[in-house]
């Protein structure tokens, strides 16, 4: 756990150090697979499905080969360089401050867009409700269920979602995807959401008003009559409103404005770094537990 502690540590500053590299975060070559796949594959056969699983295991393969050359350090520089790799693809902090530093409300609206977890959504409103929504979103797929995956099952765990999430989400992929294949896809997209999302929504309490977040999520699922062991992971924007709602008004990001989509949008940045910084002291304490132990 000390080695997927310090990769994780290792991805994250470069990400933030080393922008420049994100240019290399390029699937085309998995759009090109799938679209082969797709064609070569029979209308019984879930090629869409199955290619997400074969780069598990040839990620897999490879990560468990390299743990016997030179004492498992090119393991561990191939788990940095897939974490790195599947992190974003575009950097959320510069996709917040595109907006934030936005000269009019033309650039400021048109820069808000990136900040859609899904570049098929309907345009983004610069509204503070939605910009809170999108950005939490977008911080799961980039950032957290990356991150979780990536814990539990290594360099193979964190490909896997990211492929998953571009098959199931993504128009480019998905138009390469039978029609029947697509709810599948992203019935599977919302099963590998399931847990970090519940994860950022503890944190979330723990950074922010922990009444709040907490009477919300009760009052969410009480509305909707699901239960919490169901794939609707709409919870998780009306958490972080409440959570961000609170925040600013008990004055965190020094003004109380909570109908000021600048304001509210710079707070759901600073929380969403308490939530990663949070995530990885509980990975640090694991690694120092198992080195107690």
């Amino acid at each position: 756990m000390s080695q997927t502690l310090l990769a994780i540590l290792l991805a994250v500053a470069a990400a933030h150090a080393l922008p420049d590299l994100a240019r290399w975060r390029d699937f085309s070559w998995l759009q090109v697979w799938l679209a082969r796949w797709s064609r070569e594959g029979t209308g019984a056969r879930p090629a869409a499905i199955l290619l997400p699983l074969l780069l598990v295991v040839l990620c897999g393969l490879i990560g468990l080969a390299l743990q016997h050359v030179l004492f498992g350090l090119p393991a561990f520089a191939f788990a940095v360089i897939v974490l790195y790799y599947c992190w974003g693809p575009r950097d959320l902090d510069a996709d917040v401050d595109a907006v934030l530093k936005a000269p009019d409300s033309e650039r400021r609206h048109a820069a808000a867009q990136a900040l859609r977890p899904d570049p098929a959504l309907a345009p983004l409103p610069l509204e503070s409700a939605p910009l809170v929504e999108a950005t939490f979103a977008s911080a799961l797929s980039r950032w957290f269920g990356v991150l979780f995956w990536f814990v539990l099952l290594g360099p193979a765990g964190a490909l896997g979602y990211r492929a998953v999430q571009l098959i199931a989400r993504h128009p480019a992929f998905t138009a390469e995807v039978a029609a029947e294949q697509r709810s599948r896809l992203e019935r599977i997209a919302l099963v590998l959401d399931w847990a970090p999302s519940h994860l950022v929504a503890l944190t979330l309490a723990l950074v922010s008003d922990f009444d709040a977040v907490i009477r919300t999520w009760r009052d969410y699922h009480a509305a909707h009559g699901q239960g919490y062991f169901t794939l609707d992971l709409g919870f998780l924007g009306a958490l972080a409103r409440a959570g961000i709602d609170a925040d600013v008004v008990a004055g965190d990001g020094y003004a109380a404005d909570v109908d000021d989509p600048l304001v509210e949008l710079a707070d759901a940045r600073t929380v969403l770094r308490r939530i990663l910084v949070v995530w990885l002291v509980l990975v640090a304490l694991v690694a120092l537990a198992g080195v107690g132990g």
